[in-house]
């Protein structure tokens, strides 16, 4: 039904609650509750990658203050959660939603309040998943995955054509360039890109800009990968869902809409040719530290295992790091990083039912906001009713399906040859 048939009382109602979403998950900032300062790496270094890092419950006390009240936190995302079905209904696709995001904050502040606890890790693993989960019965885990790849992209670096180039250039270089692409991509949007010294990665998406870290250096394959992964697919989707007329929420990511953004951004990477082994490599190795630590190491532990595998000690301390951020070096991992393969397997196995079954109209709305896959039937049928608008910023290849279409149409059958026979056929050749 379209939305002048829905009535307008209601779809403000709708645009109300989706905008206090929006406000209340405000002062949350999951990476600046657990981050850890530079002192404790050059205490780690000091100690000759020894001493684990001294990082507690009084630790993320002292130097990561939440910034908010968790009772009252979890409080205000359950009477909004009740607001939703009471004026909204329960039944209808938005409202389930709705629900869902707001269940999935207060699983975020409880995780908040359990820093440098074991509980830490068990709510991180329920909201982003486990390496250890399995796609479908009897199909490799994740954490298989890992295993396998690791080991092809390991035989793929060690031929010098594999290898990036030096990382020379300066973070000033990296912003000019940015704004220059993605000012002509997000035409009118007002977006920027900035020098920024207050954040832990190389670089970071916002609402309407990309921060890049100061003293970081980068090749050019970096910038062609920050285009994409942060430009295109984060800061399109922020934009997009910040631009819905009434479910504003779609412009905020709660877990679940990570595993499916940072997917889809690896996806994004690949189909256009940015990504190459180094980058994939750098990737898998946080799913198998994750799964390391999900089995009982400890973050000395996974540091020697990263740096055994020939990458550089300050890789690896960042590598174990990201892994261990929020709990302690012996308690378990924040599992947030394996989003990046999870996301993309499923991401990747959805293109190709959709292209195999023809559903190839539904694509673009993977763009419309932080969405959660799952969801994507139910916005389909939104943006019929007029709920939802189709996404303006669409990256070049998802407006143009044609040249996907020809690679997806190979996929399924390509997926279900027999690789050890194939081995077997080739090898003469190779």
């Amino acid at each position: 039904m379209p939305s002048n048939q829905m009535g307008e009382s209601y779809l403000q109602t709708l645009k109300s609650l989706s905008d206090r979403i929006v406000e209340a998950q405000k002062p949350i900032r999951i990476l600046d509750a657990i981050k850890w300062s530079p002192s404790i790496r050059q205490q780690f270094f000091d100690s000759g990658f020894k001493k684990a890092p001294q990082v507690d419950i009084e630790y993320y006390q002292k130097n990561c203050p939440l910034g908010f009240d968790p009772a009252a936190k979890k409080a205000e995302f359950y009477e909004i959660e009740r607001e939703i079905s009471k004026k909204l209904g329960q039944m209808n696709p938005v409202t389930q939603i709705m629900r869902r995001v707001c269940r999935e904050y207060q699983m975020v502040v409880r995780m908040l309040e359990a820093r440098g606890t074991p509980e830490f890790s068990y709510i991180s693993q329920e909201l982003y998943g486990s390496p250890s989960d399995a796609f479908h019965a009897g199909d490799p885990t994740l954490a298989e995955l890992g295993e396998m790849m690791e080991m092809t992209l390991a035989n793929l670096l060690k031929d010098s054509s594999m290898q990036e180039s030096e990382k020379s250039l300066p973070a000033q270089y990296v912003v000019d360039e940015l704004n220059a692409r993605l000012s002509n991509f997000f035409v009118g949007a007002g977006i920027r890109v900035m020098i920024s010294d207050g954040i832990a990665a190389d670089a970071a998406a916002g609402t309407d800009y990309i921060k890049i870290r100061n003293d970081a250096l980068f090749n050019q394959q970096d910038v062609d990968v920050l285009e994409v992964h942060e430009g295109w697919v984060h800061l399109g989707t922020t934009l997009n869902g910040g631009s819905q007329p009434y479910c504003t929420f779609l412009s905020k990511g709660p877990p679940s809409a990570t595993i499916t953004q940072e997917g889809l951004a690896v996806l994004s990477e690949i189909l256009t040719l940015r990504s190459g082994p180094t980058r994939l490599f750098k990737l898998i190795n946080r799913v198998r530290a994750v799964t390391l630590a999900e089995d009982g190491a400890t973050f000395n532990d996974v540091f020697h295992y990263l740096c055994e595998k020939g990458i550089s000690e300050d890789e690896s301390f960042t590598l174990a790091a990201r892994v261990f951020r929020g709990s302690t070096p012996n308690l378990g991992p924040f599992a947030k990083d394996i989003t990046y393969i999870k996301g993309f397997v499923l991401t990747y196995n959805f293109l190709r039912l959709a292209f195999a079954r023809g559903k190839i109209d539904r694509l673009p709305m993977l763009f419309c906001g932080k969405i959660v896959l799952d969801d994507l039937a139910s916005l389909h049928d939104l943006e019929e009713q007029g709920v939802i608008t189709a996404p303006r910023y669409v990256p070049p290849f998802f407006q143009d399906l044609k040249g996907l279409a020809a690679w997806m149409s190979f996929s399924r059958f390509i997926g279900q040859l027999n690789f050890n026979q194939l081995e077997a056929d080739y090898k003469h050749l190779l």
